[in-house]
C-alpha cells in the first residue's frame, strides 16, 4: 500500500492550465497516481497508509526560488523556516557572482569578508570544502530544502586574477575557463555575476563571453546581476542579451527590476527589448521579487575604484580623509557605479543590519535620519558606519516603482526570486514572504495574475530553466515536492516593521514526499539535497 493519499485537493498543476479536483497518491518520494474527480465519479478511491484531507486547499508543485542567498544559512540553520514555511522546496544559490566555491584558502577568507553582510562571516561553519563538488556534497548531508548552485564569476576571478581592475591575461582566462568547466562538471547549473560588485565588475564583455561559452557547452545558463539597474539599466540589459547571444548561452536576468527615478514607468521599454530578442531566437528568462525596495550592503554603494584590492584596501581608503572625500564626491555628485550611476539619496538608504551589535541604533533608520540626529552630513555618518562595522552593514534601498514591478511580473518569461538576505536585525521582508505575497497580494487581492498563471511562474517555468525533468509540475512520476495552501488566506506575514514573521495559509509542504511543514509547523525532517545540473560537454 502506498504511503500517502492527498484527498479532494484543488490541483493547480504548474502548467498554467485550469485547476481540477483530484486525489493525489505519493509513494517513494514521487507522485504515483492522480485520480481526478474521484468522489464525484463514484469510482474506487485510492487508499494509502495515511490520508490527508485537502478540502478547500490548493495543491501545487513546490515553489522554486530562483534567486536566494542561503549559501550558509542552509548549513547553519536546519530549521530554515524562512523558506520552508513559504512553500519553497528548491533554492538557487551562488548568486551575484560571490559565493564560497570554488576557492582556495586565501580566496575563502576574502570572500567571507566581502559578503559578511549577506551571510555573516561564518564563524559557526566548518568550511570543509574548496571545490563546487565538495560544497554540493556538504549540502547532501541534509538541508531543509533543496538547493542548486551557480558558479560565482567574481569568486572565480578572485582565484585567477585577484582584486585588480585590469584585463585578465591569457593564462588567467584559461584558468577561469577551467574553473567554470570543473564547476559545471561537478554539478553547477550555470554561472552568476555581480557586475556592480568587485571584483566581478572588472571583467570586460569579452571575458564574460568566453566564460559563457563554457557554460553553454554544458547546457547551463548565465545569471548576471548586470552593470546597472539605474541610469544605464536598459543599456545594461541589452549588453547581457548581446553577450549571451554571441556566446550561444541561455540568459536568466537576476532581480530584473527598473529602479530609481530615471526609470519610473519604463518597464515597457525593457519588455520590448526582451520581446525583440525572444522573437529573434534568444533563450531568456528572468526573476523578480514582489516589492519595490532593494536590498544589498552599504559598501556596495561605493564606486568600484574605491573597492579595488578587497575589503582591507576599502577600509584603508575610508580612513584617508582625501580619498574619502573623493568617494563622497563620486557618490553624491557624479553617481557612483556602485549606486548604478545615480547620485545617492541618503534618505532612501535604510540600515537593515549590522555585524557589530553595538551599532544597533543605526538599524531601522535611513542614513539621513541618523545623520540628522547627530547633526552631521550623511556621508560622515555613512563613512563612520562603514569603518566601525568593517563593511558588514546591510541596507534597504527604497528606489523601486510599483507599476514596473507589476508590468514585469506579467511577462511570459517571468519567474519568482526572493533575493532574500537573511542576515541583519531588520532584513527585507522578501526573505520570509515573497511567495505567499505573490499569491495573497498579487493574485487574490489585486488580480495582477491568475492563480494558475502565478503558480506556473513559481514552479514549472523555473524548473524548465534549470532543466529539471521531474520537478515543477503535479504529474505522475514527478518528484513529490508539493505545497498545500489556502487560496483565501495565504499571505506574507512578514512586513518592513516585522520582517521575520512567517506566512499564513500554508499548512503543508512536502519535499521528496516527506513533510517539512505539517499542519503549519516545521517538522524535524531534512529532506533537502543538492540538485545537480546535468552536465553534458558539447
Amino acid at each position: 500500500m502506498e504511503e500517502l493519499v492527498i484527498r479532494d485537493a484543488d490541483v493547480v498543476d504548474g502548467s498554467g492550465g485550469p485547476s481540477y479536483r483530484a486525489d493525489v497518491v505519493v509513494d517513494g518520494g514521487r507522485i504515483v497516481s492522480i485520480v481526478r474527480e474521484a468522489a464525484a465519479a463514484g469510482c474506487q478511491r485510492p487508499k494509502a497508509r495515511r490520508e490527508l484531507d485537502a478540502e478547500g486547499l490548493v495543491l501545487s508543485p513546490g515553489f522554486i526560488d530562483m534567486h536566494a542567498h542561503s549559501d550558509l544559512a542552509l548549513l547553519r540553520d536546519p530549521d530554515h523556516s524562512a523558506k520552508a514555511a513559504q512553500g519553497v522546496t528548491l533554492e538557487v544559490i551562488g548568486q551575484d557572482g560571490l559565493s564560497y566555491a570554488p576557492v582556495d584558502d586565501r580566496t575563502l577568507a576574502e570572500v567571507r569578508r566581502a559578503i559578511t553582510g549577506w551571510n555573516g562571516y561564518g564563524d559557526d561553519i566548518d568550511f570543509d570544502w574548496r571545490s563546487v563538488g565538495e560544497y554540493l556534497d556538504r549540502l547532501d548531508r541534509g538541508i531543509a530544502v533543496n538547493a542548486a548552485y551557480l558558479i560565482p564569476q567574481g569568486t572565480v576571478r578572485m582565484l585567477a586574477v585577484g582584486w585588480e581592475d585590469r584585463e585578465a591575461t591569457p593564462d588567467e582566462l584559461d584558468r577561469m575557463r577551467q574553473l567554470v568547466a570543473e564547476g559545471m562538471e561537478q554539478g553547477a547549473v550555470g554561472l552568476s555575476s555581480g557586475l556592480t560588485y568587485t571584483p566581478g565588475m572588472y571583467a570586460e564583455d569579452a571575458e564574460l563571453t568566453e566564460l559563457c561559452r563554457v557554460v553553454a557547452r554544458y547546457g547551463g545558463y548565465y545569471c548576471p546581476h548586470h552593470r546597472s539597474y539605474g541610469a544605464g539599466a536598459l543599456e545594461a540589459y541589452a549588453e547581457m542579451v548581446a553577450l549571451t547571444r554571441e556566446a550561444g548561452c541561455a540568459l536568466h536576468l537576476a532581480h530584473a527590476t527598473m529602479n530609481f527615478g530615471v526609470n519610473k514607468g519604463r518597464a515597457a521599454e525593457l519588455l520590448s527589448l526582451l520581446d525583440k530578442a525572444l522573437a529573434e531566437g534568444a533563450d531568456i528568462s528572468l526573476d523578480t521579487y514582489p516589492y519595490t525596495p532593494g536590498c544589498t550592503t552599504l559598501v556596495a554603494m561605493l564606486p568600484s575604484w574605491a573597492s579595488e584590492g578587497g575589503p582591507e584596501a576599502v577600509l584603508a581608503r575610508l580612513a584617508d580623509d582625501d580619498t574619502a572625500e573623493r568617494i563622497r564626491h563620486h557618490m553624491e555628485v557624479v553617481g557612483a557605479d556602485g549606486c548604478h550611476g545615480v547620485p545617492i539619496e541618503w534618505d532612501t538608504i535604510e540600515i537593515s543590519g549590522v555585524s557589530d551589535p553595538a551599532l544597533g541604533d543605526f538599524v531601522g533608520r535611513t542614513i539621513q535620519q541618523s545623520a540628522d540626529a547627530r547633526g552631521e552630513a550623511p556621508w560622515v555618518t555613512a563613512r563612520r558606519l562603514l569603518r566601525q562595522d568593517r563593511l558588514g552593514s546591510t541596507i534597504l534601498q527604497h528606489v523601486g516603482h510599483e507599476e514596473n514591478v507589476r508590468a514585469i511580473m506579467r511577462h511570459r518569461i517571468h519567474t519568482g526570486g526572493s533575493d532574500g538576505i537573511l542576515q541583519g536585525t531588520k532584513p527585507h521582508p522578501r526573505a520570509y514572504g515573497t511567495f505567499p505575497h505573490y499569491l495573497g497580494r498579487y493574485v487574490r487581492e489585486l488580480g495582477v495574475l491568475s492563480l494558475e498563471e502565478c503558480v506556473a511562474h513559481l514552479t514549472s517555468r523555473p524548473a524548465a530553466r534549470l532543466r529539471l525533468p521531474d520537478r515543477g509540475l503535479v504529474r505522475e512520476g514527478y518528484r513529490a515536492d508539493l505545497v498545500l495552501f489556502d487560496p483565501e488566506t495565504v499571505a506574507a506575514g512578514s512586513s518592513f516593521e516585522k520582517p521575520r514573521t512567517l506566512p499564513t495559509g500554508v499548512p503543508h509542504v512536502l519535499i521528496d514526499g516527506r513533510f517539512v511543514i505539517e499542519d503549519g509547523r516545521r517538522t524535524d525532517v531534512l529532506a533537502g539535497r543538492a540538485i545537480r545540473g546535468t552536465a553534458y560537454p558539447g
